[in-house]
């Protein structure tokens, strides 16, 4: 940058205006400049007051010229841009008139035309510092200047307690989280072995987490345990259906061969009775005989009713036997697919307060880190540019220079606690 030798205000105003032309065309930025929209233009003639003018360039990257009216300039320096308005100036007619009412046409010539840029777009701050917003900007202004007129860099423009004791809370709140997760995906994992059947917990399943070895062992070791103890109930209690099962389908065959043979009692007797009816009826046999016969038959009926009876209480008992040795595996289906499904909202809930402690501690962290080391520590710069209607991320240090319109995005460095899972 070449440094000018301080020039002695003019007491004219045209004398102003050439000395700020002057002093931006020595500043090589302001040479390589091109003009774009929100650049703030000074159009003067110094022999016509009337015409002097401040217009901002457009969205359409035109300004507002006296008699001429708009003006494209978006994409010129501004050499080419006083080039072009003193172009068409001076082929416009002006007319002056006198005291004494006259008129007279005046003719401009391009060296009366004065062309400035008045203010240029401005930059703007964002992230880490004391006042993030929008700046001024000044030919050769540089990202450390930027920093200045914010207020400097700061992470303490949030108001929070004490961040070594803060700092503390938050890392037992996330250790304390880390083992709720190792912990509720070991019952996740465990919960999906038992409902595929498996005896044993899917390693792949579980995903790293920074929860010390051995607890993550114990966690796995009491989940492995659970399944097993579980799947043995449930074999247990499955044995035992199947074994009642058989009983009754035992007793149920004995009562069917009993029903059976009395059955056959039954026609047997029936078939006395007739004989002794027919026998009564000739006079062969007493009548105590007779009614003995039949008490006989009364007593095998009731006998083989007795027998069905019961046959039909068994034949009930083994059906429900039966169901139940069906529902134990549907029955346990379902509440394991109802814990899984809390599981699995208990572990998204988990997720969410990791993250919500995650950022929580590497702002801490970052404010704690700033108090110890002080404002030297070296942050992350990125410009923000937009040239040829595309926009560049550029990394910078303290001594970048920017251009107008530049965005500024500047990130205290802290230790990146470990990534929350997404699933």
């Amino acid at each position: 940058m070449v440094n000018q030798a301080p020039r002695r205000p003019s007491r004219t105003r045209a004398g102003l205006v050439l000395g700020a032309v002057l002093a931006l065309a020595a500043h090589p930025a302001a040479a390589a400049y091109l003009i774009a929209p929100g650049d703030t233009l000074s159009i003067e003639a110094v022999a016509v007051p009337e015409l002097k003018a401040k217009s901002v360039v457009n969205g359409d990257g035109e300004v507002t010229v006296p008699l001429v009216g708009q003006v494209p300039v978006a994409g010129l320096s501004l050499a080419e841009a006083r080039a072009k308005i003193q172009s068409l100036l001076p082929s416009k007619e002006i007319r002056r008139r006198t005291d004494d009412g006259r008129e007279f046409p005046l003719i401009l010539s391009a060296s009366e035309i004065n062309v400035a840029i008045l203010e240029y777009r401005p930059v703007y701050l964002n992230g880490d510092v004391a006042k993030p917003g929008e700046q001024p900007y000044r030919p050769g202004m540089t990202v450390r200047q930027t920093v200045a007129l914010a207020g400097g860099f700061d992470i303490l423009r949030f108001k929070m307690d004490n961040p070594f004791l803060q700092l503390s809370d938050l890392r037992d709140a996330y250790n304390t989280a880390w083992i709720d997760y190792a912990k509720e995906q070991q019952r996740l994992s465990r919960l999906r072995a038992e409902l595929d059947g498996k005896g044993e917990l899917d390693r792949k399943a579980v995903i790293e987490t920074p929860v010390a070895p051995s607890v993550a062992k114990e966690l796995s070791e009491g989940e492995r345990a659970i399944l097993t103890t579980r799947n043995e109930d449930i074999a247990k209690e499955k044995r035992y259906l199947t074994e009642a099962a058989a009983k009754e389908n035992e007793r149920a065959s004995v009562l069917s061969e009993q029903e059976r043979r009395e059955k056959e009692g039954v026609q047997s007797d029936t078939d006395d009775l007739k004989r002794y009816q027919e026998l009564f009826d000739r006079g062969n046999v007493p009548m105590p005989r007779l009614v003995e016969a039949r008490r006989t038959v009364l007593l095998s009926a009731t006998r083989a009713l007795q027998t069905m009876a019961v046959l039909a209480s068994v034949e009930r008992e083994k059906g429900d036997l039966g169901r139940k040795l069906q529902r134990v595996d549907d029955t346990r289906r379902l509440e394991v697919l109802r814990e899984i499904q809390d599981s699995t909202a208990k572990l998204a809930a988990i997720r969410s307060r990791l993250q919500a402690v995650s950022e929580k501690l590497r702002y801490t962290g970052m404010v704690k880190s700033q108090l110890v080391r002080g404002f030297d520590s070296q942050p992350q710069i990125s410009i923000f540019r937009r040239s040829g209607g595309k926009t560049a991320r550029i990394p910078a240090d303290h001594d970048t220079e920017l251009q107008p319109g530049d965005v500024v995005e500047v990130a205290l460095q802290a230790e990146e606690p470990p990534e929350v899972p997404t699933r």
